[in-house]
């Protein structure tokens, strides 16, 4: 491309599928796309905050040279009620590297969506610490406890807007781009994961073994032989992803974007956080696609 494109991003949620997202950034600023402004929804407004404030590369690494005891540290147990994991260990490490930035400083536009609980509203978090509004926007339900700024108690922004498309209409750009983490689409796509990742990826699933039985014990819920194959974990995640998706049909009616990349929902569970260098992968093919017809 002999000129850059200015586009507008819009970075949808989805949990663990989150990380494709990092696969479609890089693919857009390889492609020669000039990204003006970033709008996200809980993994979403994490990605789409870090690329803002400059530092997605660095957490992508610290992403995949996790393994499974640095996993093991990180996960602080909640013993609330409100949630399974306090969250306070991952996001110091993710504090550090993005500082106290403000979001109203950043080089770019940048909103994070959250929900609130009490008023039941939608949230845009467009100025503040950055730290606090991708913290807010990410706390998802029953699994991370709610973030309070001022008197509002907030969880991911998700619950209300899966894809927050709405930010950035007024944006002065040439096209918006978004990321639905959720598409109702065949998988058919096929990554090479070196056997180092693999092995790394099986040995996490150790914590969120532990995770589900936590989830269990806070719900004080016997196990019902119907969804013993599935697990705690799972059966929250697909009803997440439900949830998600009748909410994103109507919010699709009203505000369409340019192009719409879908990664496909059944491409890892919604809590497999293990699978990042699978699906930054995943991302990356998915937007090299839809890219090159774009051109």
């Amino acid at each position: 491309m002999s000129k850059k494109k200015a586009i507008s991003l819009v970075l949808g949620s989805g949990g663990a599928r989150g990380y494709a997202h990092i696969g479609v950034i890089e693919e857009l600023l390889q492609y020669g796309y000039e990204i003006r402004s970033v709008s996200g929804s809980s993994m979403g407004a994490l990605i789409g905050g870090l690329y803002a404030c400059g530092k997605l590369d660095a957490y992508k690494e610290w992403v995949l040279g996790l393994d499974l005891f640095d996993v093991a540290k990180l996960v602080d147990f909640s013993f609330t009620g409100t949630g399974i994991i306090q969250g306070d260990k991952v996001f110091h490490v993710i504090e550090e590297m993005v500082g106290d930035v403000l979001i109203e400083d950043l080089p770019i536009p940048f909103t994070a969506v959250a929900t609130d609980l009490i008023r039941q509203k939608e949230v845009w978090l467009q100025k503040g610490k950055l730290i606090d509004a991708i913290r807010a926007s990410i706390a998802i339900p029953t699994v991370f406890t709610p973030k309070q700024i001022g008197d509002r108690h907030l969880v991911d922004g998700g619950v209300l807007n899966p894809l927050p498309i709405a930010p950035t209409v007024a944006d002065d750009t040439q096209m918006t781009i978004a990321v639905n983490l959720s598409a109702n689409i065949p998988n058919v796509y096929h990554i090479d994961v070196p056997r180092k990742e693999m092995e790394k990826a099986s040995g996490m699933q150790e914590i969120f073994f532990e995770m589900a039985q936590k989830a269990e014990e806070l719900f004080a819920r016997e196990k019902k032989s119907t969804f013993d194959e599935m697990g705690m974990f799972d059966i929250m995640g697909r009803t997440i992803d439900i949830m998600q998706n009748a909410v994103l049909e109507c919010k699709m009616a009203g505000y369409s974007p340019d192009i719409i990349m879908g990664i496909p929902n059944n491409a890892c569970g919604f809590y497999e956080f293990n699978r990042g260098y699978e699906m930054i992968e995943l991302g990356r093919m998915i937007a090299k696609e839809h890219l090159g017809e774009s051109i």
